[in-house]
């Protein structure tokens, strides 16, 4: 009787974290709290002082993982940039067709960025306040999605492009969300639903193209 409660006990501890799993939790607790801050006054008044105090952390923790702010700021943008990868990879279906998937692709990047309001401002002010980590982000960005079309590619799911063309029709692509996201995911209230006809006006794009060859005369 008395091991068993011993036993219970023992089940309603804390689990003990190792000292590299505690420095992870504090990492990571300082990257969303500098999310929050950037998102909420921009990269300019994220000051250290904001960020651990919104982490819960000392503002001497701090230098124990980043030699300064500056260089949090530019893990920022790649960091959460690779959750956006993983949230949309979930949402594509494996036997979908190679448009269908970048249809997906395209809405789920719309739902990460209503999920995650602060993320737009912490893109779009990057290329100045963190330069280095918004290269680093399109540099990730690009190039996996650049290995993507080469996979459909393969089989002639993708038009006849060649490697330099289709890194130009990532960047085409990779460009349409940012201004559509600036147009139409953030109102005054902050993040709003994305009309459909956005959907819709990109499908039609991607899988018929803008313009119609001309008839030939006669």
């Amino acid at each position: 009787m008395a091991i068993s409660k011993t036993r219970a006990e023992a089940g309603k501890r804390p689990v003990k974290l190792t000292r590299s799993e505690k420095n992870d939790d504090v990492k990571r607790r300082l990257f969303e709290a500098a999310a929050k801050m950037v998102g909420r006054y921009g990269y300019a008044e994220a000051s250290v002082a904001r960020i651990t105090e919104a982490a819960g952390v000392a503002q001497g923790t701090f230098y124990n993982h980043f030699e300064n702010r500056q260089e949090l700021l530019d893990q920022l943008l790649p960091a959460i940039g690779q959750q956006m990868v993983a949230f949309i990879r979930t949402r594509i279906d494996d036997a979908s067709s190679e448009v269908e998937k970048e249809f997906t692709r395209f809405r789920a990047f719309f739902d990460f960025v209503k999920e995650t309001p602060e993320f737009l401002r912490i893109l779009n002010e990057a290329e100045v306040f963190a330069p280095t980590g918004y290269q680093h982000h399109l540099d990730n960005i690009s190039t996996a999605y650049v290995r993507l079309l080469k996979r459909a590619r393969a089989p002639g799911h993708v038009g006849d492009y060649s490697d330099e063309e289709l890194e130009v029709i990532v960047h085409v692509l990779m460009g349409a969300r940012g201004y559509l996201s600036r147009r139409y995911a953030y109102g005054e209230d902050g993040p709003q639903a994305v009309p459909e006809h956005v959907f819709s006006a990109y499908e039609k794009l991607i899988s018929g193209g803008l313009f119609k060859k001309a008839k030939p005369p006669g």
